[in-house]
């Protein structure tokens, strides 16, 4: 090639390749799956801890409404005990174990139990209690004629073996003893149903 030519001639400037390197599509998919997975697992963490609970049912005393074994979903969250309510309480008075009754009067309520007529009165209105098996028995425990502040009342459903208020054993129920509500049987699969 000639000088002249040479002269000439321009070099063209080069391209300026950039370089990126992807993820393989795989641990693209694994890193996201992996993500997703300690997300989904830190919600329920914060839902169980907070929000619901799962408790197992052990004995008789709330027949017919729950079975020994049934695991119920229990709610505990700005939870302020009501009438009817079947709560879960985290010991009585002298009973270390965890416990499932039925609220039946709450703070400031006017409670009479008829033994004789086997009734239950709040605030001077007979409970329709349709839920309830077996005969009410005086355990001998105190059962004030108002329920105190912070205190509540709780009954089982099955009131012949029930181990509840009207034993001094557990006696009345601080609120905060309260773990949360009962709302829904979830297992065994034949006796799903909302208690709440």
């Amino acid at each position: 090639m000639s000088e002249s030519k040479l002269k000439n001639h321009k070099e063209e400037p080069r391209e300026s390749r950039t370089i990126h390197l992807k993820k393989s599509d795989g641990t693209a998919n694994l890193y996201e799956w992996v993500h997703s997975l300690v997300f989904a697992v830190a919600i329920v963490v914060i839902i169980l801890t907070f929000f619901l609970r799962l408790v197992d049912v052990s004995g008789t005393s709330m027949l017919q409404t729950l079975k020994s074994e049934d695991k119920v979903i229990v709610t505990n969250f700005f939870y302020t005990p009501k009438h009817g309510d079947i709560v879960v309480i985290s010991h009585g008075a002298e009973y270390s174990k965890p416990l499932i009754k039925r609220v039946i009067a709450t703070e400031g309520d006017r409670l009479q139990i008829d033994f004789e007529s086997e009734t239950v009165r709040v605030n001077g209105e007979l409970l329709q209690e349709d839920y309830i098996q077996g005969h009410t028995r005086d355990e001998q425990g105190e059962i004030p004629d108002v329920i105190p502040e912070g205190k509540v009342f709780v009954m089982g459903d099955n009131r012949t073996v029930s181990l509840d208020s009207r034993s001094p054993e557990i006696g009345l129920i601080d609120s905060k003893d309260i773990i949360g509500k009962a709302q829904f049987v979830v297992f065994p699969f034949n006796h799903i149903k909302f208690v709440g």
